[in-house]
Formats: C-alpha cells, structure tokens, sequence
C-alpha cells in the first residue's frame, strides 16, 4: 500500500515552542529532575539503609562511565533526530517503528511512576516542615494537591519560565548540600574520616542489584535533553553538551555527598537500624530509626539549627523540582505519540499563547490527582509505598529505556554510517552501554525484592512480580499497538518517529 506523506509540517496547535531553551536552561531541567538534595537526603541514605552497602558511594563512578558510554551514542543520534518522543524515536528509527511504540508505552509508564511516587515523599516532607515551622497541620495528600495544582498551572506555561522556577531552586538546594559536605569535611563523624564508602571490595558486597537501582534513581532526569530538542536553539549542539554535563555534574556532587553521609554517622551507622536509633538518627517522635535524618541533623549540630529548617524546606521544593520536571518529560511524550497518532490526535494540541503541551499535562495531572487519591483513601503509607514502590518501578523502567535506546544507535548508524562522528561515538560506546546496561536491568530485577521490602534477603513475593510485570505489559502492549497500525493504519505508521516531518517515510527499520 502506497505511503501517505500529506501530512507535512505539523500545524501550530502540535508545534511546541521553538528556540526557547539553551543549554543551561536545558541542564537545570535535567538536574532538577535528578533532584540533588532530595537524592542525597533522601535516596542514598534510604539505599544505605536499605541494602546494608556500605560502598554505594564508589558506584557512583562506574556507573557515570557507563552512562558516558550512553551519552556518546545518545548525543551522535541527536544529531540526526530531534523528537520531544526522545527514547520513542530513537527506538523507532533505529530498531523499528513497531519497538518504537513499545518503548513510548514504557517510558510513559517510568516517568508516570517516577513522577507520581514522588508525590508521596513530597506530601510527609512538606507536612512535616510546615507542621514543625509554621503550624500548618495538614494530611500529606492535601500537600500533594496543592503542588499538584501549582505544576498544573506552570506545565501550561512556557518551558522557559518553568526553567527559570528550576533554576532558582537547584541552587539553592545545591548551596546546601555543598555547605553540609564542608561542614561533614571539617568536622567527621564518631568514625572519622573513614574512606570505606569509597572503597570498591565494599561495593560489591550487600544488594548490589538494589544499590545500583538507587544508584540509577538518582540519575534519572540526566537522559531527558532529547525530550526538550524540538524546544532547543541549537538542538545538535544543545542536548549532546547538556547530557555531558548533567552527568558529570551529578557523579561528583553525589559521589562527594554520599561519602560523607556515612563519614557524618558512620558507614556501621547508616546502615544499621538499631545503630541509627542509638544515635539519635530517628522520626520526630523518636520511634523509628530516620536515615533521612542525617543530612538535617549532623548539619544542623556544625552549622545551627537555622541551617537545619532552611535544609528541610528545600527538601521538600526539591521534591517539587523534580515533580516539575517530570512532569513536563511526561506532557512531551504524550504530545509525541499525539502528533503522529499513537494515541488519539488531541494529545497532540498546544496552548496557543506559550506552545506547552496542554493536553498531555492534563493528562499527566489527572493521572496522577487519581493515582493519589487511591492511595489517600486506602489509608497507605506514602513513603513506604507510593513513593518506595513507585520510584523503584520508574528506575527500573528507565534502565530499560537505556538500554534499548543504546542498541538503535547502533542499528540507526549501522544503516546509516557517519564516518565524520568516528566509530568511537556511532558503534563502540553505544554497543559496550547496551550490554552493560542490560546487565544492570537483570541484576536490578533480580533483587527488586530488596527494594520492594526493604529486606536484603527478603523472598519474592506478589508484588515484587506485579510491579515489574506492569512494566514490561506494557511494552507489550506498546508492540501489539504499534502491530495492529502497521496493519490497518499504514498511513500513520509510516510516519512513527519522524515528528511529523515534511517528508516520505523511510522503510522500517525493521
């Protein structure tokens, strides 16, 4: 059947807005959604926690290597596409339109997951700050809607304005964690300054497959630039520079930071329960053992307690960054598969003023106000549940996404040789990610049920099968999608991946 190519440039209701992002607009995006003082207050004392590794610190340096290896590949194909669908299309012109929608529907999935369990962390930090500070009393899904409605509000706005909102409160959060590793640096914990969290024979003991899915958590948000090229000045320049410096922004603020998180309580500390209760690393209420707690305690005992509530508030905006951020990554997929009729051609619309993407942030609002209330009326923990179980299934997801998008740059460039990039770029390091990527997802998976229970030798129950398997259903029905428009709707599937360009179709990748 002949391809259609009628459909040319994209109309301006599914045109984003042009030219508004630079690259350090581009990087507070990426790095807001990593969202410093939250990973370090947060994930990596949580992670020692969790999977008794006392060397997670060290795993921060490989595993920037091997996302290095990613970012040459991912920065020699942004080259040559630029789609807000970002793994989407990648996947779709390197391994084959009907991949290509498979992968959409898992990273629709991840970043729906990561961005709503967030949501559960935010609402009890929130809670607590203002309870603590201000007297404000308030349930934690009543925190959650009022930042809800507040990134509601900005997801239409224009995404240089929301750049401009993640500008200010990255650095401020970035100023904290910095004046806590100085203050750690000048005065240790009990241990000393003890290097065991560096150490890599450490490293490897414990949970590895856990540590590494914290590890991967905080390093979310790195690979988004692409989601943003189509609102870049100079894409081809822009998300390649970006993502390198997002990457090694974030290894050696975390790597630093995470050292001396245990250097402030104790590598035996952090990791022991009992021994965090015993130091009074612990809830408000004193009843159970806080890793959290460290980063606001041991820098508020060597800076002052004013440094302690200034910590606890840019705790919770943190979370808010990295909400914003995910947020606007999920409102571009959508938008994505809505111009080339993926989902439904409405996903597709713009506001006409700023050129956001109006209905897939709706969507993403209204999928996660739902997700919310669920949890609100089953009376669940937020913190142990919607955001543990939630954040752990994004992670996972995108590690997937990794590695799927690291095997088409190799399948687009074998196609599609670019002698003047190297073989460096094209080939070698996106081949070396794949496979070192996929065995990540497998180590990960193994031991998810480490992050689901928070046991290091919990057995494999329902929902540590669940989770993962919503995931993977739903790259398969991505493909059973993308199968059925190759049948009956030729037209649209020839043109899956291409943004909507002014073209005709190549073949299938596949």
């Amino acid at each position: 059947m002949p391809v259609r190519t009628e459909r040319v440039a994209p109309a301006p209701a599914e045109q984003l807005h042009r030219r508004a992002l630079g690259v350090p607009g581009l990087v507070f995006f990426i790095v807001a959604a990593s969202a410093p003082l939250t990973a370090i207050a947060g994930g990596q004392s949580v992670g020692y926690l969790v999977t008794g590794n006392r060397g997670m610190a060290f795993l921060y340096i490989p595993f920037a290597v091997v996302l290095a290896l990613f970012a040459a590949g991912y920065a020699a194909m942004s080259q040559h596409v630029t789609n807000a669908g970002a793994f989407y299309a990648y996947v779709a012109q390197g391994l084959g339109r009907t991949a290509g929608v498979g992968t959409a529907f898992v990273a629709l999935v991840s970043y729906n997951a990561m961005q709503i369990g967030i949501y559960g962390l935010f609402g009890v930090a929130m809670g607590t700050f203002m309870a603590d500070n201000a007297g404000i009393d308030i349930a934690w899904w009543g925190w959650c809607l009022i930042a809800l409605t507040v990134i509601a509000a900005l997801g239409v706005l224009q995404v240089d304005l929301n750049a401009k909102v993640l500008a200010v409160l990255l650095v401020l959060e970035v100023v904290v964690v910095v004046i806590f590793d100085v203050a750690i640096a000048a005065e240790p914990g009990p241990q000393g300054l003890t290097a065991t969290a560096l150490d890599p024979s450490v490293a490897v003991t414990g949970a590895l497959g856990a540590a590494l899915a914290f590890i991967m958590a905080s390093f979310v948000g790195f690979e988004a630039a692409a989601v943003y090229s189509e609102e870049c000045r100079d894409p081809r320049r822009t998300v390649a520079r970006s993502t390198f410096i997002a990457i090694a922004s974030i290894a050696v603020l975390y790597t630093v930071s995470s050292w001396l998180l245990t250097v402030a309580a104790g590598p035996a500390t952090i990791t022991n329960p009992e021994a965090l209760l015993q130091a009074g690393f612990t809830t408000p209420d004193g009843s159970a053992p806080d890793p959290t707690a460290v980063l606001f305690a041991a820098g508020g005992a060597r800076v002052g307690e004013t440094f302690a509530d200034i910590a606890a508030l840019l705790f919770a905006t943190s979370l808010f960054a990295a909400l914003l951020s995910f947020h606007n990554t999920v409102a571009r997929y959508v938008f994505a598969l809505g111009r080339e009729r993926v989902l439904p051609a409405a996903c597709a619309r713009v506001q006409s003023r700023t050129g956001a993407p109006i209905v897939g942030s709706a969507a993403q609002t209204t999928l996660a106000l739902a997700v919310i209330a669920i949890f609100a009326v089953t009376g669940e923990d937020p913190v142990l549940t919607l955001f543990t179980w939630l954040t752990n299934l994004g992670a996972l997801g995108v590690i997937l996404l990794l590695a799927l998008a690291s095997c088409a740059v190799v399948a687009f460039f074998l196609r599609h040789p670019a002698p003047e990039r190297g073989r460096w770029s094209t080939l070698i390091a996106p081949a070396l990610a794949g496979v070192l990527l996929s065995a990540v997802f497998a180590v990960v998976l193994l031991n998810f049920n480490v992050l689901i229970t928070s046991e290091q030798d919990a057995p494999v129950d329902r929902l540590t099968v669940i989770l993962p398997s919503v995931l993977l259903g739903a790259g398969v029905l991505g493909l059973l999608v993308g199968s059925i428009m190759r049948h009956r709707r030729p037209d649209d599937y020839a043109l899956i991946g291409l943004g909507g360009a002014p073209r005709a179709a190549p073949p299938d990748p596949a």
